[in-house]
């Protein structure tokens, strides 16, 4: 699991798919969130612009992203 320190009220899904090194590049991250690759507290999420708060849980790749 990857723990990510939210350092304001909130971030992007595909900039925390970057700041995490999950993916290469924001287009990479809109591409495979599009695609319907991402999940956000378990629900299939398709939404570029998402904002991940403190809590929540993002899975990608057989990998959770933590946020706290």
């Amino acid at each position: 699991m990857i723990q990510f320190k939210l350092e304001g009220e909130f971030i992007p899904l595909i900039a925390l798919l970057k700041a995490t090194a999950l993916v290469q590049s924001g287009g990479e991250a809109q591409s495979i969130v599009e695609e319907g690759l991402v999940k956000v507290n378990g629900i299939t999420e398709d939404r570029k612009r998402l904002k991940v708060r403190l809590g929540d849980k993002v899975e990608f790749l057989s990998q959770t992203i933590e946020v706290i």
